[in-house]
């Protein structure tokens, strides 16, 4: 007897026979599944229905730093000179190693000032009025201010021996003449009853101690002038140094600058030596 099989309890409707069922779901299947969601849930849904609209004007975010102040090691006299030397090279603004001009006026101030002083010495018993031009006068007694003795009078020369000086007022005489025997150069002032307005100074002959002392203050303003003029030569070597430090100079421009600079120096020094010993044989004589 053969068992006969029954019919199952479900089967496929007859729509879904003739086309194939995706194995994977479809958007329409999560569409369908939101709206019965939606339909029958008792909770209800908070949506957010704000817009983000883009800024027409966006401002960049600032954002504030805190700086603190940076520890150095603490160096020596050299750290500092060199410190000196860049901040000297970042202020003067020089570019040319071969500029001697200030330099040269240097050495140039120092020779002039030189022939100045030389010239007011007492030259083979001839004597400079230009000594007693630059006495310094007090007019008013208990001042410290001086008025410069050519300004108040001139001063003549007459004859070999002789300077007579003709002030300008009255009340000029006696604070000229004090200031004439207060000098150190030993000279007396004499007055003359027919021109009350005239002072005569006779000008002693030279003695031999007069003129080793000038010979020797000849000396002291050679030296003086050799050192103004290494002064003036430690200055342009600190603007090459300076340069070197803030690379605006190659070593070789500054090894050329620099043998220029003491053919400079040179010059002026062998300048100096020239007036001193040009000033020497006119005091030797007589």
């Amino acid at each position: 007897m053969s068992r006969r099989l029954s019919r199952p309890a479900f089967a496929f409707p007859s729509t879904l026979k003739s086309r194939s069922v995706p194995l994977y779901p479809t958007p329409d299947h999560f569409l369908q599944r939101t709206t019965c969601n939606r339909k029958y849930s008792n909770f209800p849904r908070h949506t957010n229905t704000q817009t983000l609209l883009p800024l027409s004007n966006p401002q960049p975010l600032s954002l504030a730093f805190s700086t603190s102040t940076q520890l150095h090691k603490r160096g020596g006299k050299q750290e500092s000179k060199r410190n000196v030397e860049v901040a000297t090279a970042k202020t003067v603004d020089i570019d040319d190693p071969y500029d001697f001009s200030e330099l040269e006026a240097g050495i140039q101030r120092a020779i002039e000032k030189l022939k100045d002083d030389l010239s007011k010495l007492r030259p083979g018993g001839r004597f400079n009025p230009d000594i007693v031009e630059a006495l310094r006068v007090q007019l008013t007694k208990g001042s410290k201010e001086t008025v410069r003795l050519g300004d108040l009078a001139q001063v003549v020369p007459r004859g070999g021996r002789t300077v007579v000086i003709m002030v300008g007022e009255t009340d000029h005489l006696k604070p000229i003449s004090s200031a004439i025997l207060s000098s150190p150069h030993s000279l007396n002032p004499t007055s003359s009853p027919n021109a009350p307005l005239e002072l005569s100074i006779p000008i002693p002959p030279p003695t031999q101690e007069s003129r080793q002392q000038a010979l020797a203050t000849a000396s002291k303003d050679g030296e003086t002038a050799s050192h103004a003029v290494r002064q003036a030569r430690g200055v342009q070597q600190k603007k090459l140094r300076a340069m070197s430090v803030a690379k605006k100079v190659g070593p070789d421009d500054l090894k050329r600058a620099s043998a220029k600079m003491e053919k400079v120096v040179e010059g002026g020094n062998a300048e100096v030596k020239k007036v001193v010993e040009a000033a020497r044989r006119v005091l030797e004589q007589g």
